[in-house]
């Protein structure tokens, strides 16, 4: 065994050590970890993925009757989940996407941790420290992904083109995490 994997798998039972703490100390307890039913969950992440579709396709997409999930987006649609627009390429088709409300609800069901306990803790780090944290874990991520085969790409990597550019959707969102010295409003 070479000194390189020695010190990779003395890096990689710390990590593992340091992860569960973090994890114990900064997940969730505010509620629920969501609010989201199980099929209504499944309907706004399989549009998240795909982009517009009809009822009709999210249904043969799901396997589910078209009457099951024109109910389930009947109801999104009542939270202001979901919307309904015509097909530009077609006037005649209806398609249902997420609107920002939904997007938001999906990033929020998603999220394991706290934001406020972890920017709780983050106070009493230095902005340069903090700065460097996320720049080395960054690093990690992208050797995860430059390890992997390419064919073999990792589910939160996979996004849809239309997330970016349709317009029931103005605000994409994001899973990048912004610079610590912005000011966001």
């Amino acid at each position: 065994m070479s000194s390189r994997e020695t010190s990779s798998d003395a890096f990689a039972v710390r990590f593992e050590q340091l992860f569960q703490q973090a994890y114990l100390r900064f997940h969730r307890r505010d509620a629920p970890r969501s609010g989201l039913a199980g099929a209504s969950r499944a309907v706004l992440q399989h549009l998240a993925m795909t982009g517009p579709l009809t009822v009709g396709e999210a249904a043969l997409h799901l396997r589910r009757a078209q009457s099951v999930v024109s109910e389930i987006v009947s109801h999104l649609e009542s939270d202001g989940l979901l919307a309904r627009e015509h097909d530009p390429a077609d006037r005649r088709r209806t398609l249902v996407w997420l609107t920002p409300a939904g997007f938001a609800a999906l990033d929020d069901d998603r999220r394991v941790l706290s934001p406020a306990l972890v920017s709780a803790a983050a106070r009493h780090v230095d902005d340069e420290r903090l700065d460097r944290l996320l720049d080395d874990l960054g690093a990690l991520l992208a050797a995860d992904d430059h390890a992997r085969p390419p064919h073999e790409t990792h589910p939160l990597h996979e996004t849809h083109p239309m997330h970016e550019t349709h317009p029931m959707h103005e605000t994409p969102p994001t899973h990048k995490i912004p610079p610590m010295h912005e000011e966001h409003h």
